[in-house]
């Protein structure tokens, strides 16, 4: 799957991070992400706001070869709430992306705010989770999982 890292990150940074224009959902009261190039094409389908679970797929020549799915969820909306928790994420990832990977641990600060991201494994088969922080209290999380598909 040549490449295949390579179009994930690009696609992530197009879409959610990115800003990248939503599409008619996929299932009702979803909220859809896409984009394509070349053979590659992504869809970032998920539900909900400030807690939420969603799923990623890459297919390429219209067969899918990758999936991720996540939960993230507000722990402490005393300390953070969903809009500056989307905040904290788009900044630690936009620089994430940039280094060329998704995966792997990252460490960003925020403002107050610390993220962290540790994960398991490659591009293959991986499991994952970011936590945001503010002065040590775990404040938000996400869990995600994801790796090849074979039809």
């Amino acid at each position: 799957m040549d490449g295949l890292t390579t179009f994930i990150v690009k696609a992530k940074a197009q879409t959610y991070v990115g800003t990248g224009a939503s599409v008619a959902p996929s299932r009702p009261g979803a909220h859809d992400l896409v984009w394509q190039q070349g053979a590659w094409s992504y869809r970032d389908s998920y539900f909900g706001g400030t807690n939420f679970a969603g799923q990623e797929v890459v297919w390429h020549d219209d067969v899918p070869v990758w999936a991720m799915n996540y939960f993230g969820a507000v722990l402490r909306p005393d300390l953070i709430d969903g809009e500056r928790a989307a905040g904290v994420i788009r900044a630690a990832l936009i620089a994430l992306y940039a280094s060329g990977r998704f995966l792997g641990g990252w460490r960003f600060e925020h403002g107050p705010y610390v993220y962290v991201d540790q994960s398991k494994g490659d591009v293959d088969a991986f499991t994952g989770q970011e936590t945001i922080f503010f002065k040590r209290a775990a404040a938000y999380r996400l869990t995600y999982q994801g790796g090849l598909v074979f039809t």
